[in-house]
């Protein structure tokens, strides 16, 4: 008999495993990879962005990374795009609140993928072998790259290393 049950939840845990379908790597057709003139090509295609045109595009600091902003319509409020060395690596979608509540998007999210590996009151996030996916209070979905993420984030402690080093260069000519 206790055979029986340990199998039978096995199945229902294996079951239940593979129910549960990969993150997606974008939303709406855009995804994570895409190049800029690519994803201007989509946004157009998709009234739901409210995408304008290029007036929507801006640099960023650094001089490879490029960002798209849009407002959106319906039950997307503003959307940001972000781009480095030409390819998107974080989509950033604010979900209109006076049309849609949190617990309804993250109910739906843990549905969907499972439970969050992460659950602050302020965030939960999921992460794929690719993609980490995150719901963040009031009501924000973020889409973003593992490998550019982590790239981005070596480059800027390497940055801010440097920096510290040449202060203390500074500090120590003195």
């Amino acid at each position: 008999m206790k055979r029986i049950v340990f199998i039978a939840i096995f199945l229902c845990s294996a079951l239940c495993a593979f129910s549960q379908t990969s993150l997606p790597s974008g939303y709406r057709g855009i995804t994570l990879g895409m190049t800029l003139d690519q994803v201007k090509s989509a946004l157009l295609r998709d009234a739901e962005f409210g995408y304008r045109g290029d007036r929507d595009v801006s640099m960023l600091p650094d001089g490879d990374r490029n960002l798209i902003e849009t407002k959106g319509n319906g039950y997307l409020a503003d959307c940001w795009f972000q781009f480095t060395e030409g390819k998107l690596y974080t989509i950033t979608i604010n979900i209109n609140t006076a049309r849609m509540d949190y617990y309804s998007v993250f109910s739906t999210l843990c549905d969907k993928y499972g439970n969050p590996g992460e659950l602050t009151p302020e965030r939960c996030s999921w992460n794929g072998s690719s993609v980490i996916m995150t719901l963040e209070k009031p009501l924000c979905i973020k889409y973003m790259d593992v490998n550019l993420s982590s790239q981005l984030a070596d480059k800027a402690q390497t940055e801010a290393a440097s920096e510290e080093k040449a202060r203390k260069d500074f500090l120590d000519s003195l």
